[in-house]
This record gives C-alpha cells, structure tokens and sequence, in this order.
C-alpha cells in the first residue's frame, strides 16, 4: 500500500484476519463487521506499535461510515449538543451532529482570538505533539449553545488521555458535566489511568466505533496483538 492509500475505503466483513500477525496494516473492525485498514507506527522502543488514523485523511465515504456507527452510540445518552476537540476531533464531531440531524456543532480551538477570554481556556497537550504546549478555548459567543445542555464531547482517538481530560477539565470550568464522550477509536488502554484519575464515573460514559491494541514486535515488519 501507498501512505495516501489508507482510510480510504471501508471493505466487507471478513475482508482481514483479525487474529494477526499484521504487517502493513491493522484491519480495524466496526461493530457490523465491516473493516478500515489502518497503518501500523512503531513507537520509540522498536518493540511495540500501535495502529493510527487521521481521520481528515480519510475519505468521505470512511468518514460517513465512522460517523454512522458513532451517532446511534451517542444517540443512547440524549445528548443536545455536540462538542468537538481540535484538531481532528473537529472531523468527526461535524459528521456525528449530521448523522444525528443537527443544525450545527461546538468546536473547541487552539487558536486565541482577540475577544477571546483567557479564564475559558485550559492547557492542552496531545499524544502525537507532545512538544507543543497550546490552550484549548471555547469561543465565549458559544456558551449558551452549552450551558444547561446535555454534552457530547468528541475527539477523534482516545489515546494517552490527555486530550479528552483537557476537554472534560474546561467543561468543568464551565459548570458543565458532559453525558458521554465519543471517538472514532480507542487505541490501546493506555488511557484508562489518565481517564479514572479524573473521575471513575467517565470510562463507562466512553463510546467508541472501535478499539485497537497495543501491538507487539512479532518479527521484521510484523506484529502480533
């Protein structure tokens, strides 16, 4: 496969082993069956690896489907608005909220704007630019669309934690308990501590289209769950 080949088509139920090793690709599975090939990055040990998306890569189609599986998940927690996380929770918070017939969204943001009010802000770190220290912000004009309102809030992979506890932190701050959390994948558990040390009550509020696991080093260019 070519890099730019990936998340670009949702193939039949059955398409991939699923049992591994994998080399190239990991097949992720939705809950039909139907399977997205993923490219698989080696982490800095050279022993272990995990499968990745950057959903606005993907195609529309993938998107679409993402989405779809996504809202009904949602859908059970009855929520009236939809919030997303930047950068690329933004992708997939758009298409749940049409998926769910929504007229609009939420988005958060890094970038400061000049009426911005920098008590609506909370620091922001992600898995994959750790380097970068950003504040993530919510528009003031947004705060009645979630003040008093059941929140959805979406990101686009719940990795290390960070991300999605940021989220929650400035939600928080503004008086505001979201009634679920969803993302397109849930990759590996390795934000399960991050996620409890906040509060056990959110883990079970967590919906996701699907998981994929830590891999592991099964020989040169493959790797076994």
């Amino acid at each position: 496969m070519q890099p730019h080949d990936f998340w670009q088509d949702v193939h039949p139920a059955g398409s991939f082993d699923r049992a591994g090793p994998f080399s190239g690709f990991f097949p992720a599975t939705l809950d039909d069956g139907r399977q997205i090939r993923l490219p698989i990055r080696p982490l800095a040990d050279g022993e272990h690896a995990l499968a990745s998306l950057i959903i606005n890569q993907a195609s529309f189609d993938v998107q679409d489907a993402l989405a779809a599986d996504l809202a009904p998940k949602l859908a059970a927690f009855r929520p009236e608005v939809i919030v997303g996380l930047p950068t690329l929770g933004l992708t997939l918070a758009a298409a749940v909220a049409r998926a769910l017939g929504y007229t609009r969204y939420v988005p958060l943001g890094t970038s400061r704007k000049f009426w911005y009010d920098e008590s609506l802000s909370v620091p922001l770190s992600s898995i994959t630019t750790p380097e970068q220290q950003k504040r993530l912000y919510i528009d003031p004009r947004m705060l009645p669309l979630v003040q008093g309102k059941r929140v959805a809030l979406i990101d686009d992979v719940i990795s290390s934690g960070t991300s999605i506890v940021s989220g929650l932190t400035l939600m928080t701050s503004l008086g505001i308990e979201p009634v679920v959390i969803g993302a397109a994948m849930l990759q590996s558990e390795r934000w399960h501590d991050r996620l409890d040390a906040f509060g056990p009550e959110w883990r079970p509020r967590v919906a996701g289209v699907f998981r994929t696991p830590m891999l592991k080093k099964a020989g040169e260019g493959s790797w076994t769950a």
